[in-house]
């Protein structure tokens, strides 16, 4: 079956989707965007999705192209049209079509907004999940709002681009200070030897990801320490477990970061644990 794309009010043929060559996104990396997981037909965790998209709309000043309702529809439709059960929604908003120029356009100006879908197969994650991945690391050269989840990605590319070249999965981001910020497309976390869970706090310097706000809930009802803070590589390196989360990949345990073997080398009982109870308690929506 074609796949089928919502662009700027219309459902076509994905291969047919297209932009204006004058699109702020295309000139100016001026958007913004989110992908949702579907599970079983159901989205997970939608709310905090469209409430993160409407905060990053609100700090780079593009209205929203739809009302949270309206949007809601389209994304059901797009999931219809494709017939996903499993995989993932991406929603996209950019500033819109305008004459190229650094300074915002007229509010006349309306975003421009692609919604699309995709199928994946869930037992691929599960396989990757049960042999554990490799990171490594490298310097953090992001802008300051990371918090900002915009499609400006070029130093992320880059640095995936290298863990790809060097055998690994994902990038670890190390800030001036040589501490652990994020990784490329995840949050970044460790077990500590001592059993407690440690991951970046909140702030400019990282992603408030969706998945790393559910799974500090199941932590709390698990009854498991956590301390969200800075953590350094040395740190890392002696944890008992690593592991990192994201919409495409849930919890996925980390076993090696640059070349080095993390706790026994095989993905870790908390990671492993928090992984499989995850879809009992994050958000589902039909």
């Amino acid at each position: 079956m074609s796949r089928v794309a919502y662009a700027n009010g219309r459902y076509v043929l994905h291969r047919d989707a297209m932009v204006h060559i004058e699109d702020r996104g295309y000139q100016f990396a001026d958007g913004v965007y989110e992908v949702c997981e579907i599970f079983r037909g159901a989205l997970i965790d939608e709310k905090r999705h469209f409430e993160r998209l409407a905060y990053s709309l609100t700090e780079l000043q593009i209205a929203a192209p739809l009302r949270t309702g309206a949007l809601a529809v389209v994304v059901r439709e797009v999931m219809a049209r494709n017939r996903i059960v499993n995989g993932f929604i991406y929603v996209q908003v950019t500033r819109g079509v305008a004459p190229r120029d650094h300074v915002f356009p007229p509010k006349s100006v309306s975003p421009s907004l692609v919604v699309t879908a995709r199928h994946v197969d869930p037992e691929k994650n599960e396989i990757k999940a049960r042999k554990g991945i490799s990171v490594i690391t490298t310097p953090d050269l992001r802008w300051k709002r990371v918090d900002i989840k915009t499609i400006s990605l070029l130093p992320n590319v880059l640095a995936r681009q290298l863990a790809r070249e060097r055998g690994a999965y994902e990038a670890w981001l190390i800030d001036s200070g040589g501490m652990v910020t994020e990784g490329t497309a995840s949050n970044a976390w460790i077990v500590s030897e001592a059993g407690t869970i440690v991951t970046h706090q909140l702030d400019h310097s990282i992603l408030r990801g969706i998945t790393r706000t559910t799974l500090i809930e199941i932590i709390a009802a698990q009854g498991l320490k956590l301390e969200e803070r800075k953590f350094s590589l040395e740190e890392a390196f002696a944890a008992r477990e690593a592991f990192i989360t994201g919409a495409t990949t849930l919890i996925m345990p980390v076993v090696c970061i640059d070349g080095r073997q993390i706790g026994t080398g095989a993905p870790g009982q908390v990671a492993s644990k928090l992984r499989a109870i995850f879809h009992d308690t994050a958000a589902r929506s039909s």
